[in-house]
Order: C-alpha cells, then structure tokens, then sequence
C-alpha cells in the first residue's frame, strides 16, 4: 500500500519557509552568541504578552502554588528567553566547540557515562525534558558514538520540516530515523531497539493515551513507551538534560543508568520506572523553572482517581 501523494505547499507554507530560512542565514551570519542574544530579546519581548502564556501562568499556579505573580512572570519571561535562544542557536548547533576554554560551546557533566555505555553495547534509552537547549542533547551524544533517533512530530509545513531536518542531520553529522508518534511510530523505535540501535525520549508532554502517573504531585497522562521498551528489554535508561550557562553555552549533564525495577510484574515495573522518570524531571524542573517549557496542557485532574497512591 503507497502513501497518499502530498499535496502541493500552500502560498502561506512557501512564505513561512521563506521567512525560516531568512532566519538561519540572519543567526549564521552574526554568530552563535549574538544570534542567541537576538533570540532571545525578540522572544522575552513578544512572548510573555502572547495568549498561550496564560497557560504557563495557569500551570505555574496550579504546581507551584507558593510563587506569587512577580515570581510566575519572572519564570514566564525566562522561559521565552530561553525559547528564542534555542531558536537561534540552532543553525550553530553543529559549530559550537566542545569543552571550550571559554565562549559559546558545550560540555558535559557526567560523560563517563556515556563513555562506559559506548564501550558496553547494545541498545539504550535517553530520557530527558524541554529544559535548556534540549536540541543539544542528541549531537553531545553522538560525538560519544551513542547517535540516537527520537519520536518526532513534524510541523504542519512541510518545507519547514525539511529545514529544521537538514538542521538537526548536520548537527549530528549524520542523518538518523525520526519515529512519528503514535502507535506505528512506536512499533518502528521498538524494532529499532531491537537491532541494538539507540532511542531518545522528551518524556514531559501529556499523552492522552499514556498511564496516569504524578508530576509535581499531580495526575499527569505520560507516554508509557520508554518505560514497557525498557522492562521488556532490560536495556539501560540514561537521564540527561541541557543547562544553559550563557548565549551559546551550554552544559550536559548526565546521570547514571535508572535501577529498573525487577519485581516479576510488569505492568507495576513499568508504571513504577515511569513514576521515577517523572520524579526526576520534576526535580530538575524545579531546580531551573525559567528553563521549561511551561506552555503545554500537561495536567489533567479528571484521571485523580486512576492514579496509585504510592
């Protein structure tokens, strides 16, 4: 059965495109830091004023309920500066030097880990969140020889798409599979793990059809594919995320593989592994609130009554 013929792009579609790619070429020519510095200004001034920024004000209420509102507003802002940043960073991914002796670059807390995974073998899980520059975390790991494919959801335009690909293939250096999510998405990473391949995961978006677990001590609907990949498997689980230090720099940090649970019954490993995912990230998120990305429906009170008490 062949794929239904796309559609021809839209005026709009091929002067959204043309405007993404005046962007690229405007933050390549003027270097990463002054690129992330545009990026930011534009977005902290534009940003806060949007209305989708009433749902991080909603969110921020709702989680963090000690924060009065100069303290959500402050987050607010910080996290559309660091929107913009990434944006302008991201033509300068595959450029930024690592473990620079200063300026823009990245480095990395934590690389042994990835070093004793590389030498180890086989398949493995990232995990992680939309804290810092996330976009820098599969390029990092792929100069420790762990390239990793991730699930994906494209932008409606797909020359856009094409753009932002070619972006992501040059800062690893290679190209790598992209899984769409849902279902035949999932069935195409597991059978990438299978091969011994490796698979990252932004685990911190509500899915409607994932299992309720808690996230700032509230029910929230979360993907539960890393986690049943994971137990059936056996194969490690490496949490990292990106801290941002700067325009343009950027640090790495890694943990340790996850301890899996290994109680004999799977559907409790899995809802428990998930559970300690989402625990983590609460905890980084809460160490660097300005660096999420708050703007996403993530909670859903109506499951309460779905969610284990332990």
């Amino acid at each position: 059965m062949t794929d239904k013929p796309s559609l021809p792009p839209t005026r709009q579609m091929r002067l959204e495109a043309l405007l993404v790619r005046w962007l690229v070429a405007l933050f390549r020519r003027i270097g990463p830091v002054r690129a992330s510095n545009l990026g930011g200004w534009l977005c902290r001034t534009v940003g806060p004023r949007l209305p989708v920024s009433r749902i991080a004000d909603a969110n921020l209420r709702m989680v963090m309920p000690e924060l009065d509102a100069g303290a959500r507003q402050r987050i607010i802002r910080d996290m559309w500066d660091n929107i913009g940043r990434n944006a302008g960073e991201f033509p300068h991914l595959s450029t930024l030097p690592h473990n620079p002796a200063s300026g823009p670059g990245w480095d990395v807390v934590g690389e042994e880990h990835l070093r004793a995974q590389a030498a180890r073998g086989g398949p493995t899980i990232f995990v992680s969140g939309h804290i810092g520059n996330w976009e820098m975390l599969p390029p990092a790991v792929a100069r420790y020889g762990l390239p990793f494919s991730s699930f994906y959801r494209a932008p409606n335009n797909p020359l856009v798409d094409t753009i932002l690909r070619d972006l992501r293939d040059q800062a690893m250096g290679q190209p790598v599979p992209l899984f769409a999510k849902g279902a035949h998405g999932a069935r195409g990473a597991l059978a990438h793990i299978l091969r011994g391949g490796h698979l990252g995961m932004l685990v911190d978006q509500k899915m409607n059809d994932g299992v309720a677990a808690r996230f700032f001590g509230l029910p929230a609907m979360t993907a539960g594919a890393m986690a049943a990949m994971a137990i059936k498997l056996r194969c490690p689980v490496i949490p990292g995320y990106v801290e941002r230090l700067g325009p343009a720099r950027l640090r790495i940090h890694v943990h340790p593989p996850l301890d899996l649970p290994a109680s004999g019954n799977r559907a409790q490993d899995q809802m428990n592994l998930t559970q300690m995912v989402n625990d983590w990230l609460e905890s980084t998120i809460r160490q660097y609130p300005g660096s999420w990305l708050w703007l996403h429906r993530r909670w859903n009170e109506q499951v309460t009554n779905k969610v284990p008490n332990n």
